[in-house]
Order: C-alpha cells, then structure tokens, then sequence
C-alpha cells in the first residue's frame, strides 16, 4: 500500500481573511514622465512604470495587463526584526506580518511567467515561516534554493552573541518544468588558473588529476618519467587511464611531469576546452555581490539629505537578473525602496515595473531612475555593463477609491472621476479592456472582438438607447456586437428592450464586491501587544494617505489624461 503523504500548511491568527481588493486603475502624471533616446544597440529600455502607491493595491491594479507576463520577481519586504526603519515599519506582529505577506505573495504569483522565478531577501527573523508560505503558494516543488548573502565585511564588536553577517535569497520557479536560469561567466580569477608553462601551442592550461580513488588492476603500473624515475599510483588508488591510454597522452603532449621532468603526472586541461561559463553556487561573498555599506554609498549619491536605510547593492541585483532574465525579459519589484531593482534591470536592458508606497518614490527612487536613463549614474554596475544611459519610464499613482461614503454614509460615485477615468475604473471591474473606438463613443472598453462596456452618468433613455442600438452590428452576416452598460439610472422600458443589450446600475452593481473607500494596506503598522512581541511606544504610526490627497494629487492632471488611441492607452489602466 502506498504511504499516504500529509499536506502540512502553516496557521497563524487571521490566516484566510485576505482582503477583498478594489481594481484600481492607475493615472500617469505626464510631467514626471522621462523619455532619453534609446542607444542603437537596442540594450535600453522605456516601457516601464513606476508606480507610487499601495503596493497590495497596485498589484491588483497591475493584475488584468501583466497576469502571466513577468519573468522575474524581486521584493525585499520589511524583515519583522523589531527594528523601525525610518522608511518602514520594520516591526510588525508575527502574524500581522504573515498576513500582510501571504497577500502579496498570491498577487505576485498570478503575474510570473510559467517560466519565470520570484527571490525574495529576508533574514532569520521570518525565513523559515515565508519558506513555508512560499511552499504552499508555490508549490514545494517549485522551490529553486535558498542563497546565504554575505551583506557584510567585518563582525559587529559589541555584538550580544554572534555577529550577524548574512541574509538569505529565497528563490522560487512559477513552474520548475519551465525554468531555465543562466550560467555566470568565469571570473579572473578562475580563468587565472589556467597558465601554459610549456608554450604549448594549445594555449593555457592547468594542471588536472590523474589518478582515480580505487585500485583497478588494469591501471596499475609503472610510469616512467622525462627523468627516467618511475612512480607507481599510491596504495588504493589506480591511474584514470589504461597503459595503452597513458603512453598515447604522453605521446600528445597531455601529459605534464613538471618543469624538469621528474614532477608526478598531471592530466592537462586546456582552457579551449572547458565552458566559459559556471553554475552559481547558493553562497554569495561581498566581494562578488556587493554589502550594505556599498549600498548605502550607491544610494546616498541620489539623496544625501535622508539616506535610504536598508538599500541592496546594485550587484546583488546583477547576480539575480544574470541568472533569472534576458534581454528584454519584465522585471517587477513591489518593495521598490530607494530603486536598486529598475537601476540595474535598465542598465541591463530589461523591462521594468517598480512600486513604492513611501515619499521615497519621489525622493529616492524618481531622481535615481531619471539620472539612470540620463547616463549620469557613474555608480553601482555602470561600468561594469558599459552603461551609457538611454530608455526612460513613466511615473503612475493609484486612483482614489471608485466610491466614497457620503455624509450619510452610503456609498457613491467618488466625484473625483472625471469621464475617462470612470470608464476605465468600471471596465478593469467588469473584466473589459479599456480601449475607446475612436468614432464610437459608446465602445469604451471591450472584453472580446464582439462584447463591449460603455459607462455614463447620464440617465439612460428609450431614445438613446435605440440610436446606440442602430450602430450595433446586427449579427445577420457577421457575429452580433453585445453591449453591457453601466449608468447611475436608465428608464424602465430599457429594461429589456434588446437582448444584446445589458443595463446595470451603478454603484449598486459594485456594492458588496471589494473594499472600496480604503487606501492602505501597507507593511506600516506598530507592534501590536501579544506573544509575539512587546509594544514599542517609541515607532511612530505613519499616517494613511486620505481620498482627499490622492484627489488632490490627480485632479491637476486628469483634465490632460485622455487616452483615445492605441499608443496612449497605458495613461489609464
């Protein structure tokens, strides 16, 4: 009888209660927009988007374009140590923290690419729990390895008890059966090794072993050196090769008895021979990667008035990408910081998406990026790649929330929606692509090549309906055009007037969906009492960005955002 195997899954308080997201549709501020001419080698980019915002929320936002299409994942979420960052809240309750990841780390799921991979950095504090989260939101078998960081040089002195050095890189495949991670070049270091003390025409060499760890008769025997001394192989060992075998390497040139010809045999390995390139190994030193104090310098450069407490060095970064991505491949990272992950994904030529929740979209990670594309970062991998600058990226932030509570407390249209971004807003919610005809008002937004959405604040009539109506495509010929469309009202008559024609009220359709009126969903949150940690009075409570400020924040604009062609429908989705 087969043993049965049992699936074990990790519980914690408030595990399954995952929120009920609103779909948000972002809106790009044309001014921040950066746009360099892209060098002709093709290597950069300027597809990309940086989104400041919620990062759970904007996630969502990103679920309807970008579900299946990113390669390579990577976040370095706050670590729970217990420590407040002056960026984030690094202190969370143990199962606070737990909910506010397994969220995030769905949403990311859906996005990867069937061959794609996530890595996420984290230290002790939480490893072992995301492992398990990981396992059950992965899969087990999707699990790639698990990387020890070197992030610094020299221990801590007043250390309690060992001195840290060291985080880990959790690296998991979308699906292991896809996935294919490359190969790292050969260092100097390791190409050093091969030397050609004979002037062998072959080229370099190093010195390879001969012997095998178990006595075979048949490869027993004497080898008579240039010197004319024999040697034997030691007692339990035999030479790798036969007698015959042996005398034709020696006859070749391949066989290497030392500079004065009484050295023990060595097998010799030219470097023509062997693979430009190696396996990472799961072991990451500072000095191929980079530490914390090189960070700190890497970022410093783009703010030296509020430096970014916990950056990662750009060739932390490289080693990633080198092994996850191509050319061209889409990167995402939802914990964007001070903007390591879409520096190096650019300078590397891959595509980007990067979200930041804090101020330090705008202090930190705008003017790195922009100096980036502008060729005007010397530092981190510049030199490395040969960057040069080029490519540029698009600055997006999250709509406010589709509806508001009224004094009365009901929920309504959020007035800050002006036309377009109303129609937007309620087809990411129906499912619909948003994509206005460019004669046909009505087909705002379409789910098939037949099916489309229109959204109005008018009340609907008879009359109008039946001019929309004449313009649909009957289906006598061709496959019928079917239309659902949304309005606060609409005359009863309409009802079922037309059976290609849908009426659904809103905001009553959209009651009960998802959790509107709500903007944070954020890692920004103060130990809360229990076992698992005290409270610490001393973190102060970031406070939740309002409706009012995000209004504020797009109204300026919204008049400037109307999409009305193909190439500019990404200005709202």
């Amino acid at each position: 009888m087969a043993k049965k195997h049992t699936k074990l899954e990790l519980t914690w308080i408030g595990k399954g209660d995952d929120p009920k997201l609103e779909p948000r549709i972002l809106i790009e501020d044309p001014a921040k927009r950066i746009s360099v001419p892209i060098p002709a080698d093709g290597t950069a980019t300027d597809d990309n988007l940086l989104i400041h915002g919620d990062n759970l929320l904007a996630l969502k936002a990103l679920e309807q374009e970008y579900t299946g299409k990113v390669k390579c994942i990577y976040i370095d979420p706050p670590y729970n140590t217990g420590s407040a960052f002056e960026h984030y809240d690094d202190g969370v309750q143990h199962s606070q923290w737990l909910s506010l990841i397994s969220p995030r780390l769905k949403l990311l799921y859906k996005l990867l690419d069937k061959s794609g991979s996530i890595w996420i950095s984290i230290d002790d504090n939480e490893c072992h729990y995301l492992k398990v989260i990981c396992d059950e939101i992965f899969g087990r078998q999707n699990f790639i390895t698990s990387v020890t960081w070197e992030k610094k040089y020299a221990p801590k002195s007043d250390s309690k008890f060992l001195s840290e050095s060291h985080d880990y890189v959790l690296a998991y495949a979308k699906n292991i059966e896809h996935l294919s991670l490359n190969r790292l070049p050969k260092t100097e270091k390791q190409t050093g090794r091969y030397t050609n003390k004979d002037n062998d025409p072959r080229g370099p060499w190093k010195p390879d072993n001969v012997l095998r760890n178990e006595a075979r008769d048949y490869a027993i025997f004497p080898v008579t050196l240039p010197s004319g001394r024999q040697v034997w192989p030691p007692p339990g060992t035999s030479w790798r090769y036969t007698k015959e075998k042996f005398n034709e390497l020696i006859n070749d040139n391949r066989i290497w008895f030392g500079l004065n010809g009484d050295g023990r045999p060595a097998y010799k390995r030219f470097i023509s021979e062997v693979s430009e390139t190696i396996p990472s190994t799961t072991i990451w030193k500072y000095d191929e990667v980079g530490h914390n104090d090189e960070a700190k310098k890497e970022a410093r450069v783009f703010n030296t008035n509020e430096i970014f407490a916990t950056p990662k060095p750009e060739r932390l970064l490289q080693r990633i990408l080198t092994l996850a991505t191509n050319l061209g491949d889409l990167v995402l990272d939802s914990f964007l910081g001070s903007g390591t992950t879409a520096a190096v994904a650019q300078k590397m030529g891959r595509k980007w998406i990067g979200i930041e929740l804090g101020q330090h979209a705008v202090t930190h990670c705008y003017p790195r990026l922009n100096a980036v594309c502008e060729g005007t970062d010397p530092g981190g991998i510049s030199k490395a790649v040969g960057w040069q600058g080029g490519g540029g990226f698009r600055f997006y932030t999250l709509a406010p929330s589709l509806l508001r509570e009224d004094k009365w407390g009901n929920l309504v249209i959020n007035e800050a929606y002006n036309a377009d971004q109303l129609a937007a807003a309620m087809a990411k919610q129906e499912g619909f692509r948003y994509q206005p005809h460019e004669s046909l008002y009505w087909k705002q937004a379409q789910s098939s090549e037949h099916d489309f959405l229109f959204t109005t604040t008018q009340f609907m009539t008879v009359e109008h309906l039946d001019r929309i109506h004449e313009e649909m495509k009957s289906g006598v010929d061709t496959p019928g055009e079917s239309l659902l469309i949304c309005c606060k009202s609409f005359q009863d008559a309409c009802t079922h007037r037309y059976p290609t024609i849908t009426l659904k009220k809103i905001p009553v359709m959209l009651l009960g969906r998802c959790e509107f009126n709500r903007n944070d969903y954020s890692f920004t949150i103060v130990n809360s009492p229990g076992l698992d940690s005290p409270l610490d009075t001393d973190v102060p409570v970031a406070p939740a960005v309002s409706d009012e400020e995000l209004i504020q924040a797009i109204e300026p604009k919204a008049s400037r955002v109307k999409p009305k062609k193909a190439d500019d429908q990404l200005n709202l989705f």
